[in-house]
């Protein structure tokens, strides 16, 4: 048997979706919730940046789509490989309309390109992570 490959996680945000959209792919908007500063080049091979500055981390993205407000994808480096390593995870958001709010899923895959100690690491990390992340976003949204 394989190692999981894929991350998905959807909520509900009782925002619409060009609002969530926003929060999504604008640097203000990142910084409200992922990370506390940001910065992006909102198109197909764009670059961004992620920057946690409490704790001295950053992570570069490379947009990939951009199909506004419904799909927001980029890619990014895997944890626990050394710097400069071409394995990126793949982070697809999808954005769909429910009532007045919107339905958000996100779905990271890529983790099988690691090997059993470093799959573990950075799969479990984005499991975590992404449960925080979302409900970073969702009380951000909420405020």
């Amino acid at each position: 048997m394989g190692f999981p490959d894929r991350i998905e996680r959807t909520v509900r945000i009782g925002r619409a979706p060009e609002v969530v959209w926003d929060a999504l792919t604008t640097a203000e908007g990142l910084a409200s919730w992922f990370g506390d500063r940001a910065e992006i080049d909102l198109r197909p091979g764009g670059a961004a940046r992620l920057m946690w500055t409490d704790v001295g981390k950053d992570a570069e993205l490379r947009v990939e789509r951009v199909e506004p407000p419904h799909l927001f994808a980029f890619t990014w480096p895997m944890d626990g490989v050394p710097s400069g390593d071409p394995r990126r995870s793949y982070v697809e958001f999808t954005l769909v309309a429910d009532g007045e709010g919107t339905l958000l899923t996100v779905v990271e895959t890529g983790f099988a390109q690691l090997d059993g100690a470093h799959h573990r690491t950075a799969y479990d990390g984005h499991v975590e992570g992404w449960g925080r992340e979302l409900g970073e976003l969702v009380d951000a949204l909420a405020a």
